[in-house]
C-alpha cells in the first residue's frame, strides 16, 4: 500500500467520490474531508475579475485544499476543482434532471473545454505552504443532439448525470454523445492524476 509523505497523511479535501476512487485505486491511502466553503462565492468574484476558466479551476482547488488544511498540520491535502467552458460561458453542475436536459441542448454540436485543477497543500502550524500545483485542459466535441436524443439518455442514465459538470460521463453511457475527445482520460473525470503522482513519487511518496 502506498502511504503518506515523509510520515505525513494524505488528505482529500473533496466530496467527489470519482477523485476518491481515482486515488485509492492508485494506491493512494487518504483521508477524506470536503472543504467548507462557498464556491460559488469564490468563483462568481473570479469570474467578475474576468479570470480566465483555468485560473478559476486553479483558485478553487487551491482554496479547499487551504480550508481542509487548518485541520490537518502537517498532513499533505489534495485540493480539486474542474470547470467547463464553453465559448467563454461557465457551466455548473446541474440541479435537476430538467436542468441537466438544458444543459446538454446547450453543448450539443459545438466543442467545450474542461479545465481540472489539483494543489497540494501543508499547513504548518502558522501558514499554509502551496507545495505544488497543476492545471489540465481537455476539449470535447459533442454529437448534434436531437431533443428525444437528449430525453432517451437522460431517461437511461437518470441522477447520474447531475454528479458531473457537463451531465454526461464517459467512463459510461455518455461517450456516446461525443464525436471526438482531446486529452488526459483522468482530466476529463476530474483530476489531473498523473500528474499529481508523478509528484507526489518525487516528493518522497514510499511504498511498504
Amino acid at each position: 500500500m502506498i502511504t503518506g509523505l515523509e510520515g505525513r497523511p494524505l488528505v482529500l479535501a473533496s466530496n467527489s467520490r470519482a477523485r476518491e476512487i481515482m486515488l485509492r485505486q492508485a494506491g493512494l491511502k487518504i483521508t477524506v474531508q470536503p472543504a467548507d466553503l462557498d464556491e460559488g462565492a469564490i468563483k462568481a468574484a473570479l469570474q467578475t475579475a474576468s479570470s480566465a476558466a483555468g485560473a478559476i479551476a486553479a483558485a478553487l482547488a487551491q482554496a479547499k485544499a487551504q480550508a481542509v488544511a487548518r485541520y490537518h498540520p502537517d498532513a499533505w491535502v489534495i485540493g480539486a476543482d474542474q470547470i467547463l467552458s464553453c465559448d467563454g460561458e461557465l457551466f455548473d453542475k446541474a440541479p435537476d434532471v430538467a436542468a441537466a436536459g438544458t444543459i446538454l441542448r446547450r453543448l450539443q454540436g459545438r466543442r467545450h473545454e474542461l479545465h481540472a485543477a489539483v494543489c497540494v497543500v501543508r499547513y504548518d502550524g502558522t501558514e499554509d505552504l502551496i507545495l505544488w500545483h497543476h492545471t489540465c485542459t481537455a476539449q470535447l466535441w459533442m454529437r448534434s443532439l436531437s431533443d428525444d436524443l437528449i430525453a432517451g439518455y437522460l431517461d437511461q442514465a437518470g441522477r447520474s448525470v447531475l454528479c458531473s459538470v457537463g451531465c454526461y460521463r464517459i467512463e459510461g453511457l455518455g461517450v456516446q454523445l461525443f464525436d471526438r475527445i482531446e486529452g488526459d482520460h483522468f482530466t476529463i473525470l476530474g483530476l489531473p492524476l498523473m500528474p499529481l503522482l508523478h509528484f507526489l513519487r518525487t516528493a518522497g511518496l514510499s511504498r511498504r
